[in-house]
């Protein structure tokens, strides 16, 4: 694991979009794996920014979303689709053909992640975005999620329901309670993965990625098996590593 410390959370994200921008210049056919939340949020804008002022494309790359909200129409505006547009896809060239999030108002979610699933399969993810929650949770595989699994319907846990009740409204009751989510398994077929960390309330998850054991109880830790991952972090969110 390479590990690169920065200062705050606008280094954060402008050496992480840098390295996201490199391997799209380097490939301009590269699928993505692209994650939500607070975390990639200036990434995102640092990335519109080089495709404004340096015409990075994105007309020939594939995309993967991580997860998504069950019960929220695909439009609604806490829906990760509205968040992808309203952050990354509205404002670059990309084609709407090749993005891809799963849907979360079908009438059978298990159908839904299995069909999202089979298309992960079928393609090669060459560079996965990551943030990780404050209990360690990647995607929204949370503790105790095996490091076997593939996309599939998931209870999200208390603490992350919290945690994401300043989406809406800071009401816990409007958040919904399950997602569709990609497996640990699903990603750790990503031939390259990045992951992303800011923050004080990060420290704790930061310390047991790095120095823990290796442990379903700690999700992201499954990415110490893998042969190429880059972990950006702000000195907020290293303060308690060695």
């Amino acid at each position: 694991m390479k590990i690169i410390k920065v200062k705050d959370y606008a280094e954060l994200s402008e050496t992480a979009a840098k390295i996201m921008s490199d391997a799209v210049k380097n490939n301009p056919k590269i699928t993505l794996g692209l994650a939500t939340g607070g975390s990639p949020v200036q990434l995102y804008a640092n990335l519109v920014a080089d495709h404004k002022n340096n015409g990075t494309s994105y007309k020939d790359v594939t995309t993967y979303n991580l997860d998504e909200y069950i019960g929220l129409d695909q439009n609604h505006e806490q829906s990760y689709y509205t968040f992808m547009r309203t952050n990354l896809f509205d404002h670059i060239d990309i084609d709407f053909n090749n993005v891809h999030l799963p849907k979360g108002d079908t009438d059978d979610h298990q159908a839904e992640a299995d069909r999202y699933e089979a298309m992960l399969e079928s393609t090669t993810v060459d560079l996965q975005l990551l943030g990780i929650g404050t209990n360690g949770h990647i995607g929204f595989n949370e503790p105790g999620s095996s490091f076997e699994g593939v996309t599939a319907v998931v209870d999200l846990t208390p603490e992350t329901i919290e945690s994401n009740a300043r989406y809406f409204e800071g009401n816990e009751d409007l958040v919904p309670t399950e997602a569709i989510s990609m497996g640990i398994a699903s990603i750790m077929r990503a031939k390259e993965i990045l992951l992303i960390a800011s923050g004080a309330n990060k420290q704790k998850a930061v310390l047991a990625l790095v120095e823990g054991d290796i442990s379903e109880d700690l999700p992201a830790s499954a990415l110490r098996n893998h042969p190429n991952v880059t972990l950006v972090i702000d000195d907020a969110a290293a303060a308690l590593l060695k």
